[in-house]
């Protein structure tokens, strides 16, 4: 697999649900990939990734952003309320905002520091005790409590458990966003993105199938 083939699959998935081509956002997910195949994938002209820890993309991506204009960084992991104003500064897009004490320290952080990522809010569809995320039934007033701190909220975001499928958690996660008026759905991953953006994916997260298999650390 390559960067080629992923978006040419993307492509085919578009086109099949009746999608505008290119309307669907590629984050190459390159948390714990070396820094040889990072460039190899900017060196391709790609510009959009994700990354899981604050302080392994305070480590890489500095250097990558003074070398390659347009880079768009995302922030696809769980945040420490304590690394808030570290991730504001770096990130673009943080797709992780799952609690008020977040929320209430962006909001805060935005204030000072003049500036905020756009947000996304992770729900926990599959409800999984070991997962983040606002449950289902609590989403509609956590996400009104967000837009009441002036969060920019562009939408949500989900991580489905691996034993059930998919496709149901993404339908779930774009019917909580089209009552609150979200556009934006971070969902779909390797193996099922084309079903997410079937289902209306604004943004799919592909890793290994891009850069090939992680490197532990």
């Amino acid at each position: 697999m390559s960067l080629h083939d992923i978006i040419t699959r993307m492509a085919k998935a578009e086109k099949d649900a009746d999608r505008d081509a290119g309307s669907v956002k590629l984050i190459a997910v390159s948390k714990v990939q070396p820094n040889e195949r990072v460039q190899a994938v900017l060196d391709e002209g790609h510009r959009c990734f994700g990354e899981n820890r604050v302080q392994e993309a305070e480590g890489k991506w500095p250097n990558f952003k003074q070398s390659f204009d347009g880079v768009e960084l995302h922030l696809i992991g769980p945040l420490q309320s304590n690394k808030a104003r570290t991730a504001m500064e770096l990130f673009d897009v943080i797709h992780t905002l799952d609690r008020p004490k977040l929320a209430t320290t962006f909001s805060r952080l935005a204030q000072e520091i003049g500036q905020c990522p756009d947000m996304f809010i992770q729900v926990n569809t599959g409800e999984e005790d070991q997962k983040a995320g606002v449950t289902p039934a609590k989403a509609d007033a956590f996400i009104k409590e967000c837009q009441g701190l002036d969060l920019p909220v562009r939408g949500l975001m989900c991580i489905p458990p691996v034993d059930e499928e998919a496709a149901l958690h993404f339908a779930l996660l774009a019917k909580i966003a089209a009552r609150n008026g979200l556009d934006g759905l971070s969902m779909g991953m390797s193996s099922d993105f084309e079903k997410a953006i079937a289902l209306g994916a604004t943004h799919i997260r592909v890793g290994s199938a891009i850069f090939g298999e992680r490197v532990a650390g």
